[in-house]
C-alpha cells in the first residue's frame, strides 16, 4: 500500500475517493485551506473508513495549507520522510471549478489552478515523487464538434476555468517529456459529478449559490430555494433541455484508485481518460429522478439559455475501461437516490449536523 497526499481532499470529490482509498489500505495526508471545504467532512470520511482514534491519526493525517506555498510544500514532503513515511504519490484535486466565476476573477484562476499546479509539481519532483493523478475536467473540450466526446477531441475550453485545467494538462506534457522513464501521470477528464456517499454523511456543500444542475434541484427539494431555473427549453434534445453526462462520485472516486493502482503498477506513462457514463440525461430527466427519489416535487421555470452552453456533452469512456477496467456502476437513480441521502440528512450543508 502507498502513502498518498491528497490536495483539496475535503472536497466534494477529494472526501468520497478518500473513504474509497482508505478502504483500499492506503495511509493519506491530505492537504486543504478549507475556503471551500471543512474539517468535518474529513471526521466523516474516517467514520465512515471505521477508523479508530490511533488508526485515524496514522492513516489520516490533516495538512491545513495552501498549495501555492512553496515553502510549506517542501516542509510536508520533507517532514514525511523525515519521519520514515515518504509520500509515494498524488492526487491532485486542490483547485477552483466554478465556470461563471471564472469569467469574472480569471486572474485567481489562473493563479489557483495553474500557479498551484506548478509549486507542487516543482515540490513533488523536487522530493522524487513522481505519480501524479490530475483532477482535470471534461470543460476543456468545449464545444464537441462530436458526440460522444473522445480523448482525441479537439482541446478548445471557452472560459477561463477550461482554459487553466488546459493548461495544467499542457504543463504535465512538458514535463512528462522531459523526463520520459520517470513520471507517472494520468489526467482524468471529468464530466458530470452527483450524487453522494450511500450513507448521506458525505456529500456535495457549495458555498453560496449553486453552480451546477444537481446541488441546485436538491436544495428546491429539500426548501431552501423555491425553483429551479432551467437555462432554455429549446435546444435540439428530446425534451428541449440541455443533455450532460452524470457520474456518480462514488464512481469517480473509484475510477482515481483504478488509476493510481495502474500508474503504481506500470512504467512511467502519461495516460489521459475520460471519466463519464457514456449516457446523456436531460434537465429534466435529472429533475424527475430527483422527484422520484425524494417524493418531492421541484418546481422549475425556463429562462433564457447561458452563454457557453453545448446542447449536449457526453463521454466515450472506452478507454478508461480499456486502460484501468473501470466503468460507470450507478445510474440516475442510484444518483438521486443517494442524492437525496446526504441532502435531507443534512439540509444546510455540514453547517448542520447530520
Amino acid at each position: 500500500m502507498a502513502r498518498l497526499l491528497i490536495t483539496g481532499g475535503a472536497g466534494f470529490i477529494g472526501s468520497h475517493t478518500c473513504v474509497v482509498l482508505l478502504q483500499a489500505g492506503h495511509d493519506l495526508l491530505v492537504l486543504d485551506d478549507f475556503s471551500n471545504s471543512t474539517p468535518l467532512a474529513l471526521e466523516r470520511v474516517s467514520a465512515l473508513a471505521q477508523l479508530d482514534n490511533q488508526s485515524c491519526q496514522a492513516r489520516l493525517q490533516v495538512r491545513r495549507g495552501d498549495i501555492r506555498d512553496p515553502a510549506g510544500l517542501d516542509n510536508l514532503f520533507a517532514q514525511s520522510a523525515s519521519a520514515g513515511a515518504p509520500i509515494d504519490a498524488v492526487i491532485h484535486f486542490a483547485g477552483l471549478k466554478a465556470v461563471g466565476e471564472s469569467m469574472r476573477v480569471p486572474l485567481r484562476y489562473w493563479d489557483v489552478n495553474l500557479t498551484g499546479s506548478r509549486c507542487l509539481l516543482a515540490a513533488m519532483d523536487a522530493h522524487g515523487c513522481r505519480t501524479l493523478v490530475f483532477s482535470s475536467s471534461a470543460t476543456l473540450y468545449g464545444y464537441p464538434e462530436c458526440v460522444p466526446i473522445p480523448e482525441t477531441a479537439p482541446i478548445q475550453p471557452i472560459n477561463p476555468y477550461g482554459h487553466s485545467k488546459a493548461a495544467v494538462e499542457q504543463l504535465l506534457h512538458d514535463l512528462a517529456a522531459s523526463a520520459p522513464n520517470q513520471w507517472r501521470i494520468a489526467c482524468l477528464r471529468y464530466f458530470n459529478p452527483v450524487g453522494a456517499h450511500p450513507s448521506g454523511e458525505i456529500g456535495e456543500d457549495p458555498l453560496g449559490t449553486p453552480n451546477n444542475l444537481f446541488p441546485f434541484v436538491s436544495q428546491v427539494a429539500v426548501g431552501r430555494r423555491k425553483s429551479l431555473q432551467v437555462f432554455g427549453g429549446d435546444w435540439p434534445t428530446n425534451d428541449g433541455t440541455g443533455v450532460r453526462d452524470y457520474i456518480h462520485v462514488m464512481d469517480l472516486a473509484e475510477g482515481h484508485r483504478a488509476a493510481l493502482d495502474c500508474l503504481l503498477a506500470e512504467p512511467a506513462q502519461l495516460l489521459t481518460l475520460n471519466l463519464g457514463s457514456g449516457q446523456g440525461a436531460s434537465v429534466l430527466e435529472v429533475v424527475h429522478a430527483f422527484e422520484r427519489a425524494s417524493g418531492r416535487q421541484v418546481p422549475y421555470e425556463h429562462v433564457a439559455r447561458r452563454a457557453g452552453d453545448a446542447a449536449i456533452t457526453v463521454a466515450d469512456p472506452s478507454l478508461a475501461l480499456q486502460r484501468l477496467g473501470w466503468r460507470t456502476q450507478r445510474g440516475l437513480d442510484d444518483i438521486s437516490r443517494d442524492g437525496w441521502a446526504w441532502q435531507s440528512a443534512n439540509p444546510d450543508g455540514y453547517d448542520e449536523p447530520g
